[in-house]
Formats: structure tokens, C-alpha cells, sequence
């Protein structure tokens, strides 16, 4: 394998910064499956207020998050609806049929977005002969949408007709803090409407694991008993824990970079040869770009830039990714427009 100079692969190629490091290593701990684990308590206990919710759990993984959230809301043959960009589509494996044994109803959203008017219209009528039409599931910020913000008034019209009409309302939040930096709402305003959702530590906040789902005191409850069925509960993980804890304090403001760095990226990646890219639709982090004009698939522009250093992410037949992170400084983003360029400049006569 090549290991790039500038990894752009992903948010989640981020390492611990030596301060955290050394935080982690300092971390009081306890047997965590038995609600002993000091530094994991404290994080739930954040984040749980963060967000404004009664209780939390720490998990490994964000997609553990969303598929013991989805367990805990519905029953074998419920109907979950969700954008066709979703996570929980696209990258569980097939999570909710395994676990849940729940049906996903897509909607075609824009950029991963839909309107409290399409949740509407798909929600299902009352008949014996339908899947009963049970949680609505949102994305902030929404990965395959190129990192589109949700806004606060949408969720919140999605999450009144969710209601409404007796669902439950989960997000998906693994990356809801670069929302937060980017849009000035807070985290607590974004979740008021949610009946459950988590938040990712070991994207663009840097720590090496862990996400925390968050909702009522009952629905913790069951996440728990979820989270020990499938194997998360864990012994000692304050050390990892104090990672997360760490980033709280620190990380979270200096997500505005990333953005800043994803714009100075897009606008580079623009400009070169054989790509089509609108910056303005860069939000926050991530970045989707079409090399079809090239006459190239992605895969063979992802191999070419490699090969120069530069890690790019493949998304589809000649769509790629760049994802900006606290690894990537303002000199690599330079450097990556212009390997691009180069690349973009010998394939594009």
C-alpha cells in the first residue's frame, strides 16, 4: 500500500494530537460494563448535557449508534425512512434487516436534505397489508450530500410531522459539531426535536475511538441492553474516553480550519482541468467532485494522484471525495491543488 504524504481519504484518518496523548494516559479508570469507569462517565454525562438530553452511552462506533438506536425503536417488520445518501443505506452492511429486522423507505432528498413534506407523503397509512411506518432518520451533516448542512428549521418541520404522526426521530450525528462551528446553532438546539442521537469522536474531532448516543433515561436503558447483546461493553475505556473528553475542550472550534481549508481546496480543485465542482456548495468538510470530463474513472485519477501523494477518497464511477481534517494543514491543501493539477493537466489534452 502507498501512504500518502496528504491523506484526504477521510475525516476519520485523523490521529491523536501528543497532548491528548498524554491526557489519555493520565485518564482515571473502572470497569466500564459495570458503570465504574469514572472518565466515562464523565463523558456521557457531557455530552448527555451538551445535547440536552436525560442519559447517554458510550459506544465504539457511530454505527453501532445507529443500529442500537434503530433496535430500540422499532420491531421486526417497521418501516425506518431516511435520504438514499444515508449511512445507515449505504455503509451498515445491511445493519437494520440483521439486527432489527426493520425495512428502509428512501427518500430522495437534496443533498442528502428532504422536506417535512416528503416525510409526509411517504409516511404509510394504517393497514394491515403496509410495514408500519415507525422512525425517520436524518444525516448532519450529510456525508454522500457533500457535507450539507441541515437546517435547523427543516429538522425541526420533519420532526413535527414525525411526531405528529406517532415516529420516533433519530440523527445520525457523526458529524453534527461541524453543523454547530459552521452554522452557529448549538448542538442542544439541533437535538431539542430528536428523540435520540450520537455524536462521533474519531472523525474531525480527532479522537482514536468512540461515539456517544444520547437520548431519554429509558431509551439509554435499552441502548444498554442492546450495546451488551452485541458486544460493546467494554472494560477500562476511560483511556479511550479521555480522548473524546479532550476533544470537547479543544477540538471543537477548530473545526472552523477544516472548513476553511475545505473551501481554499474546492475552489483550487475548480479551476483544474477535466474536473466539475461548484464551491459554493461547500459547507463544511468534505468535498464531491466529478472527474468525468476527464474520459478517466475515479479510480484512475485516485491512483494517478496517489501516486504524487495525495489520498483522495472514490465514491462513484468518476466521483471522488476529499474530506479536510485537524491532520491537514494549510500547506497541504496548496500541495494537493497542485498535484491535481498536474495529474488533471497530463490526462486532460
Amino acid at each position: 500500500m502507498t501512504f500518502p504524504k496528504i491523506d484526504l481519504f477521510s475525516d476519520t484518518v485523523t490521529r491523536p494530537t501528543p497532548e491528548m496523548r498524554q491526557f489519555m494516559c493520565e485518564a482515571e479508570v473502572g470497569d466500564e460494563q459495570n458503570g465504574e469507569d469514572p472518565t466515562v462517565n464523565r463523558l456521557t454525562e457531557m455530552v448527555s448535557e451538551m445535547l440536552g438530553k436525560e442519559a447517554a452511552v458510550y459506544l465504539p462506533s457511530g454505527t453501532m449508534c445507529n443500529e442500537i438506536a434503530l433496535a430500540v425503536h422499532c420491531r421486526a417488520g417497521d418501516e425506518i425512512i431516511m435520504d438514499q445518501t444515508a449511512h445507515v443505506v449505504n455503509f451498515e452492511a445491511g445493519g437494520p434487516a440483521v439486527l432489527s429486522g426493520a425495512m428502509i423507505r428512501s427518500l430522495q432528498g437534496t443533498r442528502g436534505i428532504f422536506t417535512a413534506s416528503q416525510l409526509e407523503e411517504a409516511i404509510r397509512s394504517q393497514s394491515r397489508y403496509h410495514p408500519r411506518s415507525r422512525a425517520v432518520s436524518i444525516e448532519q451533516t450529510s456525508n454522500l450530500g457533500g457535507g450539507a448542512i441541515w437546517p435547523l428549521e427543516t429538522i425541526q418541520a420533519v420532526c413535527d410531522v414525525a411526531h405528529r404522526r406517532q415516529l420516533v426521530t433519530h440523527m445520525d450525528g457523526a458529524r453534527l459539531f461541524n453543523a454547530v462551528v459552521a452554522s452557529d446553532v448549538s448542538a442542544k438546539e439541533y437535538a431539542a426535536s430528536l428523540d435520540s442521537l450520537w455524536v462521533d469522536f474519531s472523525k474531525g474531532l480527532g479522537a482514536p475511538v468512540g461515539a456517544v448516543l444520547a437520548g431519554s433515561e429509558a431509551f439509554i436503558e435499552e441502548a444498554w441492553r442492546w450495546k451488551q447483546r452485541i458486544g460493546g461493553a467494554m472494560r477500562q475505556a476511560g483511556i479511550i474516553a479521555a480522548g473524546c473528553i479532550y476533544a470537547l475542550r479543544h477540538h471543537i472550534d477548530r473545526l472552523a480550519e477544516d472548513h476553511e481549508h475545505a473551501k481554499q481546496l474546492a475552489y483550487g480543485l475548480a479551476e483544474c482541468r477535466g474536473i466539475d465542482l461548484d464551491p459554493a456548495q461547500v459547507e463544511t468538510n468534505i468535498i464531491l467532485f466529478d472527474v468525468a470530463k476527464s474520459g478517466l474513472t475515479a479510480d484512475e485519477i485516485a491512483d494517478r494522484v496517489l501516486k504524487e501523494g495525495v489520498r483522495f477518497s472514490v465514491m462513484g464511477k468518476t466521483l471522488l471525495r476529499a474530506v479536510t481534517h485537524l491532520d491537514v494543514t494549510r500547506r497541504d491543501i496548496e500541495e494537493a491543488i497542485e498535484v491535481t493539477r498536474k495529474v488533471m493537466r497530463e490526462v486532460v489534452k
